[in-house]
């Protein structure tokens, strides 16, 4: 496993695993890449802490695969300086693939080959003999709970079975940085849980985990700092319950009578919220809110002034949602059905 030499000059803190500073990356379309420019990343900043997990939220295009990419060494920065584990990415590359592991959205695998098979090869690839390579691959199986059919072919997998695999094979060589591009992307909400299980015990063991994905509660769940981009730049970063408090909105839900009339419910409403009010139902109304609890007795009085009487109201909590919402413009995926 490479390792930073004394005399190269580490300019990342001791306590980062991953450093980028500046980082661009800019693509160019049509024929022999003489069309115009797509700037994928520009001067990005991060900073990620050893033993944490580090989400990157952003809509499609927002340039979070290609940020993982040139982390992982796959793809060359236009500009700026990537440090991992005190290693620079550009000028070290190999070193730096000795130190990481990467897990992408479509298992790496070998449908031919049994899974112990598969984890075998990888960790074969890695340079371990067989017999170290076996070790490893029936440790990781076991680790896994896949014992029952690691001697199968791995065709046979579920999909939440082939996402485990993959992130076997993504730390089988024991990467101090593990980078993992939408892996629960398609899975199950029980397949969803397994692989946030495997990661928090990643990061329990100290490994460092950068992950990209489109379910907003999975960065909830696992992220102890998320950074959101959109159009390659950085939006904002912090905690999920920072990025809550700074950015997201609260919302209230009203309920009615239902013969009440609608031009007057929303007037109303409009004078409490900070957004037009939507009408749910017959007699349900939603609208954003910046006085958290307080909306809802500001909304009991301004209906009961116009004549309207309030049969319920509640205040929700600002959600990642509503954050994504309001600094990209996009709707972010919840859940399985939802469309990034």
């Amino acid at each position: 496993m490479g390792r930073h030499s004394m005399g190269e000059a580490d300019t990342t803190s001791q306590s980062d695993a991953l450093t980028l500073r500046g980082v661009g990356k800019t693509y160019r379309s049509g024929l022999l890449g003489r069309g115009p420019e797509h700037v994928a990343v520009a001067g990005l900043d991060l900073d990620v802490a050893a033993g944490t997990v580090h989400a990157l939220l952003g809509p499609n295009g927002a340039g979070k695969t290609t940020t993982v990419s040139m982390v992982a060494t796959l793809l060359a920065p236009d500009a700026g300086q990537i440090i991992v584990g005190g290693i620079d990415a550009r000028r070290h590359p190999d070193r730096v693939r000795d130190i990481i592991g990467v897990s992408g959205q479509y298992a790496a695998v070998d449908g031919n080959l049994t899974g112990f098979e598969n984890l075998r090869m990888v960790a074969q690839l890695y340079g371990h003999s067989r017999r170290d390579a076996s070790a490893r691959a029936r440790e990781l199986i076991d680790e896994l709970d896949l014992s029952t059919a690691a001697d199968r072919p791995m065709r046979t997998y579920s999909g939440g079975m082939r996402r485990r695999l993959d992130l076997a094979g993504a730390v089988i060589n024991r990467p101090t940085l593990v980078i993992l591009d939408e892996p629960t992307t398609g899975l199950d909400p029980r397949g969803r849980r397994q692989i946030w299980e495997l990661i928090g015990r990643l990061v329990s063991t100290g490994t460092t985990v950068l992950l990209t994905t489109q379910y907003l509660e999975e960065a909830d769940e696992l992220a102890d700092q998320i950074t959101v981009i959109d159009g390659g730049v950085v939006k904002a970063r912090g905690t999920a319950d920072s990025l809550k408090a700074r950015f997201g909105e609260a919302g209230l839900q009203v309920e009615v009578a239902p013969e009440s009339c609608t031009a007057t419910v929303r007037t109303a409403l409009a004078e409490i919220g900070t957004g037009p009010p939507a009408r749910l139902d017959d007699g349900t109304w939603e609208i954003p809110v910046a006085a958290g609890t307080r909306s809802a007795v500001a909304a009991v009085q301004s209906l009961n002034a116009h004549g309207v009487e309030c049969l319920d109201a509640i205040v929700s909590t600002p959600t990642l949602d509503s954050v994504f919402l309001s600094l990209t413009g996009a709707h972010a995926r919840s859940g399985a059905d939802d469309v990034l």
